[in-house]
């Protein structure tokens, strides 16, 4: 299969800002096709191989949320980041629920967003490299079998976990020491993002927490508004 890894589409409607994020991943060896509206960014999807693809959401003549769907009909594996000038509640679930690795807000700091894709790379590398058992964690002292729902901290007695908790700690380890995104959390566990819904899982935060403690080169750290992440310390 060809290599694709460094081919980005960046779909951006604003003219001057397209063409700074543009030469900025350039610049850092990125392959970048740029397209101005949702139907060339389409069009130029079909045509070529991507890594990845960061879209506007507000977009001209198809928005970004439309064209991720169709993006998705084509391929259910490749990354999409979301830009939007707004931070409007809804939009960020409707990405995350379109299946979004990430979502910026305007302005943001390029090199978060560099950070953010080479994260995103790393783990599709991770991701290819796993063995055919894809269930079995090995992290810190402690090994996880999400299929068995089973987690040991070296030679103890096994921890049999309950469904969320068996979710929320694989979800966590596939984000290992990078953020996990709350509301990524509860749209893919609990299918919703409420108040209650909120609540219950930072309960089931708190459990994993008290399951992990054993080890202290392991944190579970809050992020606050934004996720939370796991740290695992040399």
């Amino acid at each position: 299969m060809k290599n694709n890894e460094k081919n980005i589409l960046l779909v951006e409607d604003d003219v001057n800002f397209g063409a700074i994020l543009n030469d900025f991943l350039k610049l850092h060896s990125y392959n970048v096709t740029l397209a101005k509206n949702g139907i060339e960014g389409l069009e130029k999807f079909k045509k070529n191989s991507f890594g990845l693809c960061i879209l506007d959401v507000m977009l001209p003549f198809k928005d970004g949320f439309t064209l991720a769907k169709e993006i998705r009909d084509l391929n259910n594996d490749v990354p999409l980041f979301f830009l939007t000038a707004k931070t409007l509640k809804d939009d960020v679930l409707k990405g995350y629920k379109l299946g979004a690795d990430d979502y910026l807000t305007k302005p943001f700091d390029s090199d978060i967003l560099l950070l953010k894709i080479k994260s995103i790379f790393k783990r599709k590398k991770v991701s290819k490299s796993e063995t055919k058992v894809k269930f079995l964690y090995e992290f810190s002292d402690f090994t996880f079998n999400s299929k068995l729902r089973i987690l040991r901290y070296k030679n103890e007695e096994d921890v049999k976990l309950s469904p969320k908790e068996n979710e929320l700690l694989k979800l966590l380890l596939n984000h290992l020491n990078d953020l996990m995104p709350r509301e990524l959390a509860l749209i893919k566990i609990w299918n919703d993002d409420n108040y209650f819904t909120s609540r219950s899982m930072d309960v089931y935060i708190a459990k994993i927490r008290k399951y992990l403690q054993k080890d202290d080169k392991l944190e579970i750290e809050n992020i606050h508004g934004e996720g939370f992440r796991l740290i695992a310390r040399k």
